[in-house]
């Protein structure tokens, strides 16, 4: 399946505490009638589907990823008078400093992609505990896959991906795990490599919170020295 993602680089500097900040601040910017910026259905209903636009500091600046109908609708950012944001005691005064647009083919392959995704936020109340429950290492690191499996189904959905193969997900590094504060709360976050048949965009969220900038994912050349 063929799907679009712009991905809106400003120059200016923004810190990955301040995106939850970011984030708001496109949202009163844009008004909160236009939902697709929040991910709800109206001004009390959450929307439970994976968000088509995202907010992130890419290299600490501030950048907002849309995708398939997210593309559409950011124009009602882009046609404000000003693009300035109120973050904390500073204002953003944005300009672009790069933007791509591109056409990706999400589908399943033969073949293998290799993957690092950053913060990535895996667990609800119930499958924490379950998680906490479970003894060996590699009994822990199957449950992790599940979950991540789950996740890029669930972005499967929001872009109307109907997956009628087999996912094949495989943790091949964790690299490490921290607490992070979300909402108030401390979550654990998983900085970690993995493995898909699935082939998938650059940057794009997987797993909770993702439109406040976790779970980024970025594909993994063979010859990365990186890795």
């Amino acid at each position: 399946m063929r799907i679009r993602v712009l991905r809106v680089e400003f120059d200016e500097l923004l810190m990955p505490w301040e995106i939850s900040e970011f984030r708001g601040a496109v949202i009163e910017k844009v008004g909160r009638d236009k939902t697709i910026f929040n991910n709800h259905l109206d001004d009390t209903r959450f929307k439970y589907g994976y968000p088509l636009v995202q907010y992130k500091s890419i290299n600490n600046r501030p950048t907002i990823m849309c995708i398939n109908d997210g593309v559409d609708e950011v124009h009602h950012f882009f046609n404000q008078k000003n693009w300035d944001l109120r973050i904390s005691d500073r204002t953003l005064r944005l300009s672009i400093y790069k933007l791509f647009l591109k056409q990706y083919n999400v589908q399943i392959w033969e073949s293998l992609f290799r993957y690092r995704i950053n913060k990535w936020l895996p667990f609800n109340q119930n499958n924490y505990s379950e998680f906490n429950k479970i003894e060996g290492i590699v009994d822990k690191t199957h449950f992790l896959e599940r979950i991540l499996t789950g996740n890029i189904i669930s972005f499967a959905k929001g872009i109307k991906w109907t997956v009628d193969k087999h996912i094949t997900v495989k943790i091949t590094n964790i690299e490490n795990t921290h607490l992070i504060p979300v909402k108030g709360v401390k979550r654990e976050a998983f900085d970690l490599k993995f493995i898909s048949n699935v082939s998938l965009p650059d940057f794009i969220g997987l797993g909770k919170n993702v439109t406040r900038g976790f779970g980024i994912i970025k594909s993994l050349k063979l010859n990365d020295n990186n890795e």
